[in-house]
């Protein structure tokens, strides 16, 4: 069950708020419904309730808020627009890597594929998937991990009629196990056929929250409204008119003088008011709908509502003044029904109805009138004027919503679509889910397998050309840096696939629907810092060996030969390399940009280092001599077996300029990160 209360998004300047004090509830088992226009904010409704943006209110999920759920995505499946996943992934991948980050057994990905028709695309590319099949994917993200709760905005935009039902059935299907589903629709129509709560919004607000049958009944059925100071007599001579002319009209007491007439038109109605000199205050048509902006929306559902309508089916409804006990007993008996004060004679004709047609379809269960006595005797032209007059009753009963699971027949439960099995064991938490998903992700897609080429590619010809030149130290020659460069190729491609880690998540955010756009997790970050510092240290030893090996190749020996001091200039390689992707993840991390992480990469040498270098060369009264002597003698008595080697190569690295730089930025991106982190556990 899903309780919304007081949910309001924060005003934008000038403009309301795009929600403003949504309250409903939707229950388990059915499908609810939030109908409205654009802009009258759904989305903003779905967006508040799942935390992803700032306002005021609160939505339980079975009792508990959302921050207070361990695990946000074993409870709520969720789907906002198009599917959130890098377009070079394929279907496959992209659920076995939400799979790794929700904990769930990988064979789950190949489970829902089977349920929502994908098996024969699962190699396939995000990129190429049609409509149709981009909605299928993204309701097996939703059931990827057993969900109670469903929440999709405008699951059907854009599918055909045949996707729909077939959307529909898997929605009726979820709830038929015990779920909750809650989904948002700009089409009336829909909205009545397929839900059995409607929730209708309009400017933020919700003006409406019915039954679907009411909603059917009362706000999309055209009507004329007439206000008159006689309502109750002129309801009876409607009624007694209609009987007499076998017309099928319904004739509804609203509040005050008002009355809404079904199944006639204005001229019929101003004719019997004039007729019995009866005063008329209002006569229009109108359609109901969610507003005033909708009725456009409202007409145009009407119209493919008749389209849809079976010849056969009729209604004719006629109620006569009574007690709701008086009607029902008329309905069974096959007598007349007429209208009441409070038109509530057609709903009981319709529980006595269905109670004693248990076991017939749906679709025949649904009929919420009864044919008036005399119909069968009249003549073809009259059949065929009445099928004209009762379509408004028609589009009624045709757009009645599917029946809930609990009273469903059993052939129509076994019509509706498989779900995924439920998953009856759950893996324990693990420190290395995090590390899967990460590797997961990584390996999907090409683009390190791209950036590590081109970084070979351009470093071996790099090392080539500057060796031709000349005038180019060893070091920088076997690493292919010229000193032009703030950074050599390898740093920077370190650089970019860490800016990827975290810029991927940000720009195809597979992860938002379990607690945000990127959860800032530590658990994450380390696994983001470990897989990048591997992929940064195979990048650093095959630059390396590509850059020695062409040398060999084109200038022979000399050039090829290992520097005596091998060791310390591999160690501060290894640390320059692997210092920048680190600084390529935080950046993108705290940005939320992959060009800001990489260009965090590049500030270090930039920016930071001519400051760091004007800093220590400038005035100063002490100096630090004999600053490594101090730090041997101080760690001599911890590390017995030579440590303080380890510890003075470490200085020594951290004293060069570039070192230093590095060092600095890396601790004041993982403190902001670290900040940023704790303010969002906080709020």
């Amino acid at each position: 069950m899903i309780q919304a209360i007081g949910l309001t998004s924060d005003p934008r300047k000038d403009l309301p708020p795009a929600a403003d004090d949504v309250s409903f509830e939707a229950r388990a088992g059915r499908v609810t419904a939030l109908l409205g226009g654009p802009g009258a904010g759904k989305t903003t409704v779905l967006r508040l309730m799942l935390e992803l943006q700032r306002g005021r209110g609160v939505t339980y999920f079975r009792g508990r808020p959302l921050h207070r759920i361990a695990h946000p995505s074993r409870e709520v499946g969720v789907l906002l627009g198009d599917v959130p996943g890098h377009p070079a992934r394929t279907v496959r991948g992209h659920l076995r890597m939400l799979c790794a980050a929700a904990g769930v057994p990988a064979r789950r990905a190949d489970e829902v594929l089977e349920v929502v028709g994908l098996v024969s695309l699962r190699d396939e590319r995000l990129s190429t998937l049609s409509r149709g099949m981009d909605r299928r994917l993204g309701l097996a993200c939703a059931l990827l991990t057993d969900p109670h709760t469903l929440v999709l905005d405008d699951p059907t935009s854009g599918l055909s009629t045949r996707e729909k039902r077939w959307m529909h059935g898997m929605l009726r299907a979820h709830v038929a196990h015990g779920g909750t589903v809650l989904l948002t629709t700009p089409d009336p129509k829909e909205a009545a056929r397929t839900a059995d709560q409607v929730v209708t919004l309009e400017r933020g607000r919700v003006v409406a929250d019915q039954e679907a049958a009411d909603f059917a009944r009362t706000r999309l059925r055209p009507r004329v409204a007439v206000r008159t100071p006689h309502a109750p007599r002129l309801a009876t001579l409607l009624t007694k008119e209609a009987r007499a002319t076998h017309r099928s009209v319904e004739v509804v007491r609203e509040s005050g003088n008002r009355l809404s007439v079904y199944g006639s038109t204005c001229a019929d109605v101003g004719e019997t008011a004039f007729r019995n000199g009866i005063p008329v205050h209002q006569l229009a048509d109108e359609v109901g709908d969610m507003g005033p902006r909708a009725s456009a929306t409202a007409d145009r559902s009407a119209d493919e509502a008749r389209a849809d309508v079976a010849p056969q089916r009729k209604a004719a409804v006629s109620r006569p003044e009574g007690s709701r006990e008086q009607a029902a007993t008329r309905a069974r008996s096959g007598g007349p029904t007429r209208t009441t004060d409070a038109g509530t004679a057609t709903s009981s004709a319709t529980e006595s109805a269905t109670s004693s047609t248990a076991s017939t379809p749906v679709r025949k269960r649904r009929q919420r009138s009864v044919t008036a006595p005399g119909t069968e005797a009249r003549t073809p032209q009259a059949r065929s004027g009445d099928r004209q007059r009762t379509e408004p009753e028609a589009e009624a009963s045709d757009i009645t919503p599917l029946r809930r699971a609990a009273d469903a027949p059993s052939a129509e439960l076994d019509a509706l679509p498989e779900l995924p099995p439920p998953i009856s064991v759950r893996p324990a938490p693990s420190p290395l889910r995090p590390l899967r998903y990460e590797l997961r992700r990584a390996a999907g897609v090409g683009t390190g397998f791209v950036t590590c080429g081109a970084v070979l590619l351009v470093s071996a010809v790099t090392a080539v050309l500057l060796a031709r030149v000349g005038h180019t130290p060893r070091p920088r020659l076997m690493a292919g840096w010229p000193q032009q460069l703030p950074l050599p190729p390898a740093a920077l491609g370190a650089g970019l696939l860490g800016a990827l880690a975290f810029g991927d998540e940000f720009r195809h955010p597979a992860l938002a629907a379990d607690r945000g756009t990127v959860p800032r997790r530590l658990g994450l970050l380390a696994a983001k810092l470990l897989v990048t510092t591997a992929t940064a240290l195979l990048l650093a030893v095959l630059t390396l060996g590509c850059d020695i090996e062409m040398l060999y190749l084109v200038y022979g020996r000399e050039l090829a030969e290992v520097p005596s001091d091998w060791l310390s200039l591999t160690a501060s390689w290894f640390g320059l390399v692997v210092g920048c992707a680190w600084a390529g993840v935080l950046a993108a991390g705290l940005f939320r940009s992959t060009t800001a992480g990489l260009a965090a990469v590049v500030a270090v040498p930039v920016v930071v280092v001519p400051v760091v270098q004007k800093i220590v060369e400038g005035p100063s009264v002490r100096t630090a001599a004999g600053f490594p002597l101090r730090i041997r003698e101080l760690l001599l008595n911890q590390w017995p077996f030579g440590g303080e080697r380890y510890v003075e190569a470490a200085a020594r690295l951290i004293a060069q300029p570039v070192g230093g730089a590095l060092t600095l930025s890396l601790a004041a991106l993982l403190g902001a990160f670290f900040f940023t982190t704790l303010r969002g556990k906080v709020r």
